[in-house]
């Protein structure tokens, strides 16, 4: 018995009609009708009688019944999960971070999308740029964010926003009052930042230069985060990224950088495999995300 065949004869055991069932069913009666002859040809044996007008079940149909109504049932549960599927509303979001987009970004984002569609499971990783890199490369995950926008010949790279770096200081500190903090004020402080082969430390020893300065870590990072215990054990002074609502961080302060310099943040994909629909959504409340947080547009 064929699904359509199975459908028919499971709506006339409901309905009791052909009318019933060909109404529920949004066909004519006449298409149903042949619909259940073919049926009954290929079965070889009938599986209604008409009695006054009636269809009157078969004592097989009655046995056939109750398995045919389980098959019916799942049958429409999967026509349903696929449809679910096909408009993003179910199935697997893969996705990995770096730790600051991971730790501001992706909770604001998460709690919207899980609100809007629970049925969808989210794996959410943490881990350095270049670890996200490579398991977008090779399908570990399908969406990645990070703090960089360089280009990659297999991946597609989408900036959504910027983020300034900020220095944090000891809440006890001479410049935790300053309205802003330059690389002067910095020459005889021990600096805690991003080691020299990152983004952000280009971008910074760039700046430091262009005054004639050196901008030289005593303590290498590589993720914004750790900087925090050693800026308020007193080891020192630190220059990060200003995603992280530091302010919430008890025994430090964050004051802008002086000139302001900024970082991108970016999603990456693989060109080779496209999103899956659960994973578009995400992307699009992502984005919200970055836009509500400040660090880049919102969309139309």
């Amino acid at each position: 018995m064929r699904a359509r065949q199975l459908e028919v004869f499971c709506m006339l055991m409901r309905c009791g009609t052909v009318t019933g069932a060909a109404a529920m069913l949004n066909i004519s009666q006449p298409a149903l009708s042949q619909i259940l002859l073919h049926a009954e040809d290929q079965l070889g044996f009938k599986l209604f009688n008409r009695v006054r007008g009636r269809l009157v079940p078969t004592q097989e149909a009655e046995e056939l019944y109750p398995e045919a109504e389980r098959i019916f049932s799942e049958l429409g549960a999967l026509r349903r999960r696929t449809k679910d599927m096909r408009y993003g509303r179910t199935g697997l979001v893969r996705m990995g971070a770096s730790a600051p987009p991971s730790m501001a970004i992706v909770p604001k984002a998460l709690a919207l999308f899980r609100e809007a569609h629970p049925d969808i499971v989210v794996r959410s990783l943490i881990a350095p740029m270049l670890n996200v890199v490579e398991l977008v490369r090779n399908g570990d995950i399908s969406l990645g964010i990070v703090m960089n926008n360089m280009p990659h010949h297999d991946l597609d790279v989408e900036l959504v926003g910027q983020v300034n770096l900020v220095c944090l200081v000891p809440e006890t500190h001479r410049l935790a009052s300053a309205e802003s903090i330059g690389f002067s004020d910095l020459k005889d402080e021990t600096l805690i930042s991003y080691r020299t082969d990152t983004l952000p430390a280009r971008l910074l020893s760039a700046a430091a230069e262009a005054e004639d300065l050196e901008f030289s870590p005593a303590i290498e990072i590589d993720v914004s985060m750790t900087a925090f215990p050693f800026v308020r054990g007193g080891l020192g002074v630190a220059i990060v990224d200003g995603l992280l609502p530091w302010g919430q961080f008890p025994g430090i302060v964050s004051r802008p950088v002086r000139p302001n310099i900024t970082v991108p943040i970016a999603f990456l994909t693989s060109k080779d495999r496209p999103l899956t629909g659960g994973t578009a959504l995400m992307r699009d409340f992502l984005r919200e995300a970055c836009a509500d947080l400040g660090l880049g547009r919102r969309r139309a």
